[in-house]
C-alpha cells in the first residue's frame, strides 16, 4: 500500500512539473536575446579595455604574446606585421625538411626588431611542394608536406585578413622558398585591391640569395670553390645553425667526416655559426629596408 501511494505522489509531481519544464524549453523571446547579446557584448568591451595585470613579455611572436600585450603593442604603434612562408620538403641528405622554418626563425625575430613597429605572425610552414596525387617536385622525396596552390593563397588571405581586423595596417610577406614568391605576390595584389584601410606588401629581396652570396664573398671573403650539387649550400647552412646546429646534423656529419658543403668546412661549429650570423644579419638589414621603402609609398 505504501508503494503504491508513493509511485501516484511520484506521477503527481511529474503531472504539476510539466508545464513548468515546458515553459523553461521555450526559446527566448526576440526582446531576451537582444538583452543577452548586449550583456555580451558590454563584457567583452569591458575587457578589451582592462588593464594588463603582469608585466608584457619581450617577445615579436604574435603566438607566444597575450591578447593584452597584442592589444597593447598596437596602441603602441606596431602596426606592421610579418607573414613568413617557409615549406617542408627535401634539402639533401643533411638538412632537416623544415629548413625554410628554421631560417625564418632568426630571420623573422631579426627583421621585426629591426624596423621596430612590427610583429611576426607564425611561420606558414606547410607551401606548395609539387603534386600531390601524382607526386612531382619535392614531393618525390618521402618527408615533404604539400599545398595546393589555391589552398595556400587562401591561407595567406585569411592570415593576413585576420591581422587587419585587429588594426594591423601594414601586413608584409616574405617567403624562403622560391615555389612561394608568385603565390604571395598574387594575394598582396588582391589584398589591396579589396582594402581600403590597410596595405599589403610582397617583399622579394628577402629571397635574393645571390645577393647574399655575393656580399659573403666581397665582405667576408668566403667564396664556394665548388656545387656538391644538393639542394643546400654554406650560406643557408650556417644560417640553421644559428637557430640550431642538429639541424644540419653537426655532429654526425662530423663523425662521418661529411661536415663540408660546396667545399666549405661547417667546423669548428662556433665559426660556422658565427659566419651565420653575419649572413642572416645582411639579409635581415636588406629586408627592413625594402619593407621601410614598401610602408613610405604605400597609399593607405
Amino acid at each position: 500500500m505504501k508503494c503504491s501511494r508513493a509511485v501516484g505522489f511520484a506521477a503527481l509531481i511529474t503531472l504539476l512539473a510539466a508545464p513548468l519544464a515546458a515553459q523553461q524549453r521555450q526559446p527566448p523571446t526576440p526582446e531576451e536575446r537582444a538583452r543577452r547579446a548586449a550583456e555580451q557584448e558590454r563584457e567583452i568591451q569591458e575587457a578589451l579595455a582592462a588593464p594588463r595585470p603582469i608585466e608584457a613579455l619581450n617577445s615579436v611572436w604574435i603566438e607566444e604574446l597575450t591578447w593584452m600585450e597584442v592589444r597593447d603593442e598596437l596602441a603602441a604603434g606596431t602596426t606592421t606585421a610579418i607573414i613568413a612562408t617557409g615549406g617542408i620538403e627535401q634539402n639533401g641528405p643533411y638538412l632537416a625538411t623544415g629548413k625554410h622554418n628554421y631560417v625564418l626563425q632568426g630571420a623573422c625575430e631579426g627583421i621585426a626588431r629591426e624596423l621596430g613597429n612590427a610583429l611576426c605572425a607564425p611561420i606558414i610552414k606547410l607551401v606548395p611542394e609539387g603534386g600531390i596525387d601524382e607526386p612531382s617536385g619535392h614531393m618525390r622525396y618521402p618527408g615533404t608536406i604539400s599545398l595546393r596552390q589555391e589552398t595556400f593563397e587562401a591561407v595567406l588571405d585569411d592570415v593576413a585578413s585576420s591581422l587587419r581586423a585587429h588594426g594591423f595596417e601594414h601586413i608584409v610577406f616574405i617567403g624562403d622558398s622560391g615555389g612561394n614568391q608568385t603565390g604571395m605576390e598574387a594575394v598582396a595584389a588582391r589584398l589591396n585591391e579589396r582594402w581600403t584601410d590597410a596595405s599589403a606588401h610582397f617583399i622579394p629581396e628577402f629571397y635574393r640569395y645571390a645577393d647574399v652570396s655575393a656580399w659573403m664573398e666581397s665582405e667576408l671573403g668566403i667564396v664556394q670553390p665548388q656545387n656538391d650539387g644538393l639542394h643546400d649550400d654554406f650560406v643557408i647552412t650556417s644560417i640553421m645553425m644559428t637557430q640550431d646546429p642538429s639541424s644540419v646534423r653537426y655532429e654526425q656529419r662530423v663523425a662521418a667526416g661529411k661536415a663540408t658543403i660546396n667545399g666549405l668546412s661547417i667546423a669548428p661549429k662556433e665559426e660556422a655559426i658565427a659566419t651565420g650570423r653575419k649572413l642572416l644579419a645582411f639579409r635581415v638589414g636588406e629586408t627592413a629596408r625594402a619593407i621601410r621603402a614598401a610602408v613610405a609609398g604605400s597609399t593607405h
